[in-house]
């Protein structure tokens, strides 16, 4: 569960510190709205990798819907390309 706090507690930062778990991040209030949260490094490491494969899912949605609106590029034009790209740079 998460603990709510105004930042003037982080006068006595150990106290905030110990509040901190996983799963239970520390909230901190500036003139009563929420500004900072500080949370358990493991919990901010899944929180990333979770942000960057919604962010993956995002693109490869985007991908889907422009080959179904756009039509999709076959196989073979993009072994095409590639080829002929790989011939341009020689």
């Amino acid at each position: 569960m998460a603990t709510i706090s105004p930042v003037s507690d982080l006068r006595n930062y150990n106290t905030v510190l110990d509040k901190v778990e996983i799963g239970s991040p520390v909230y901190l209030t500036v003139n009563g709205r929420g500004k900072y949260t500080i949370r358990d490094i493991e919990e901010d490491d899944e929180f990333e990798k979770t942000k960057a494969m919604l962010q993956l899912m995002i693109e490869l949605n985007k991908g889907r819907r422009s080959g179904e609106e756009e039509g999709y590029v076959s196989a073979s034009d993009v072994r095409a390309r590639f080829h002929n790209k790989k011939h341009e740079k020689v």
